[in-house]
């Protein structure tokens, strides 16, 4: 039996960190949760920006982030909404924004820092709100590598098991987390949104008996339905949302439990 497993990248393979900042009331919100600040309202939507973070910390603190994408002309991608929200929408937004600030990154990505000892990775992002047409929220996210991702991708490998990553993150982030678990690059989905996801455990089921989704988010919910398997994973928060459990077929508490659900399946 052919098996292919893909993975999402945060919460699945790597433990996160993350921290919002509340555009209008100065507030930081600590272990926020990006999709449920999305999930508020129906016209909004978090973006990726395509920029390596350390270079924001060259910009002045009070220049407008919208002065800087528009300015040096730094790419945006949706990662993740409620509703389809068009890339042009989008950017739309986030040029004609007038509040947030290069400030407010620093405050997010300080945070992130000062939390996350031993990270990763980095990577920044926008709420949008189409609605009110501006951003409510900036997002920092740093993550490091669970301990025992390398070790179940390498035996899922060793296996002859199809191993796949999609996930929301740019191909910046995606890059040194592939390489460090041992998965190609051409098995590396970015930007990867519900709808996209959905779309590559499809075109995945073409060319394997039995495909597994493993996330952990309700961004992963169409893949779930999509899946021969869809296994969801607790090992960030330790709770298991109600929606997201109805939806799974398996719950599990740590990564290295795929091994025992792939044994089991070639066993029938």
């Amino acid at each position: 039996m052919k098996i292919a497993v893909v993975f999402d990248s945060a919460g699945t393979l790597l433990r996160m960190y993350r921290v919002a900042k509340n555009v209008i009331t100065g507030t930081l919100v600590d272990e926020v949760v990006s999709t449920e600040l999305v999930g508020r309202k129906p016209q909004c939507a978090l973006l990726v920006m395509q920029i390596d973070s350390n270079r924001l910390l060259e910009y002045p603190p009070n220049m407008l982030i919208s002065d800087l994408i528009r300015k040096y002309r730094i790419g945006i991608e949706v990662g993740c909404s409620r509703l389809q929200v068009d890339n042009e929408i989008a950017l739309s937004i986030v040029e004609n924004d007038t509040r947030a600030a290069m400030s407010d990154l620093f405050d997010v990505m300080a945070a992130v820092k000062k939390k996350c000892r031993n990270i990763f990775y980095m990577g920044v992002g926008l709420v949008i709100d189409v609605e009110e047409k501006g951003i409510p929220y900036v997002v920092c996210t740093g993550g490091k590598i669970y301990s025992n991702s390398c070790s179940v991708i390498q035996t899922l490998t060793q296996e002859g098991i199809g191993v796949f990553i999609a996930s929301g993150d740019s191909m910046r982030n995606l890059q040194p987390l592939a390489n460090n678990v041992c998965v190609p690059l051409e098995c590396v989905y970015e930007i990867s949104t519900p709808k996209k996801k959905e779309g590559i455990v499809k075109r995945l089921k073409e060319q394997y008996d039995m495909v597994l989704m493993v996330g952990d988010g309700i961004n992963d919910i169409l893949a779930f339905r999509a899946a021969d398997l869809s296994i969801l994973s607790i090992q960030q928060t330790g709770k298991c949302p109600p929606l997201l459990c109805e939806e799974a077929d398996i719950v599990i508490n740590d990564i290295k439990e795929i091994i025992r659900i792939v044994e089991n399946l070639r066993k029938t």
